[in-house]
């Protein structure tokens, strides 16, 4: 039996866990601030390398704290610029995590993983195929993007997207912490204007949302309609758009500057026709909206198809008449699966999904 006590891992706490951890100790409270500092915005995990740390300090670090990131497993760069890291975790799980440049130098962003796996079951999602495994702790989440800026070096991480692994809203106490810490001046000095959460629709905790935090948010729609999103999007049964789409009201009310982006994953022959596309600009004319299309990034053994080029312009331009601003996404990192929809990692599945998909083959 080890009886050494755990250490606290540092990268968990946010400003006033630190402070208030530091004082517990007997020191001053501003010792958070150069600990911060040298945790996020230089990248030292080694406590006697804070040289502005009294030695007493620095002593009782290496006593009863830690800074454990999370560790590259596999680092896979794309023709296009876009690196994907596969990201070792406790318990032997894996995420993955993908910086995209915009290749002039001016914009990095992360796309940052949640949870180990994924519980919603989209249907034209590579992660939900994996089943769920667990929450990501605040270490985890803001451990993603310390190894960016780690790798950025001299470049400076200029976007988050809570757009990688899991649904954030599911983990919603710890990924609101997490972008808080990437908001501050001492870490990674990122306004709430660039960094963005992606949901399926979690309703509930949409509503929390809104009362813990303002950053941008974007909402994984791909259809106009409860019938078609109820097959795509299961969590619509629980949550129909008429439900999400007043919590999206809600979240924005106040700013008339601010606006929802709406994800829409093009489907050939699925979600991709005029009448789809006269259908959405329906279903958001109460909603203030940028609307993003995606070309959907194949994976093995899925059922769908990208819609073709010349579908997803006749698409698109339905849209920007009808006075939305409409913006088809580039894939990125799809040679290396690091597109939207593609991520995977290594999940221990605790869902029984899986289970359930082998009982279900054994009696077809």
């Amino acid at each position: 039996m080890n009886d050494t006590p755990q250490k606290t891992n540092l990268l968990d706490l946010d400003m006033p866990e630190l402070e208030e951890w530091i004082v517990a100790r007997g020191h001053k409270r501003f010792h958070a601030r150069q600990l911060l500092k040298w945790i996020h915005k230089h990248g030292v995990t080694d406590f006697d390398d804070m040289t502005d740390l009294s030695k007493a300090l620095r002593a009782e670090l290496r006593a009863s704290a830690e800074v454990r990131v999370p560790q590259i497993i596999l680092e896979q760069p794309s023709a296009d610029g876009t690196t994907k890291w596969l990201l070792q975790l406790d318990c032997n799980n894996r995420i993955e995590t993908v910086l995209i440049p915009d290749g002039k130098g001016k914009r990095n962003t992360l796309c940052v993983s949640s949870q180990v796996g994924c519980a919603l079951e989209c249907r034209f999602c590579s992660t939900a195929r994996q089943g769920f495994n667990r929450n990501l702790s605040v270490a985890e989440i803001i451990g993603q993007a310390w190894v960016a800026a780690r790798k950025l070096g001299d470049n400076r991480l200029t976007n988050v997207v809570m757009m990688g692994m899991g649904e954030p809203l599911t983990n919603l106490d710890n990924v609101v912490k997490a972008m808080n810490l990437m908001q501050y001046e001492l870490t990674y000095s990122l306004s709430k204007h660039r960094v963005t959460l992606s949901t399926s629709g979690v309703v509930p905790a949409l509503y929390r949302l809104k009362e813990q935090s303002d950053v941008c948010l974007a909402v994984s729609l791909h259809a106009p309609n409860d019938t078609l999103r109820n097959q795509l999007v299961p969590i619509n049964r629980k949550y129909p758009l008429e439900a999400l789409l007043q919590a999206c009201r809600h979240y924005i009310e106040g700013d008339k500057r601010r606006k929802v982006t709406f994800e829409y994953v093009m489907l050939d022959g699925v979600n991709d026709s005029d009448r789809h596309a006269r259908a959405l600009v329906r279903l958001l004319s109460t909603v203030p909206s940028k609307i993003n299309l995606i070309p959907f990034n194949p994976f093995p053994g899925t059922e769908y198809r990208c819609s073709p080029a010349k579908r997803m312009e006749q698409f698109s331009q339905i849209l920007i008449k009808a006075g939305f601003v409409t913006t088809l996404r580039k894939t990125r990192g799809d040679d290396i699966d690091a597109a939207c929809g593609q991520l995977v990692g290594r999940v221990k599945d605790k869902s029984r999904r899986q289970l359930v998909r082998l009982h279900a083959g054994s009696q077809a």
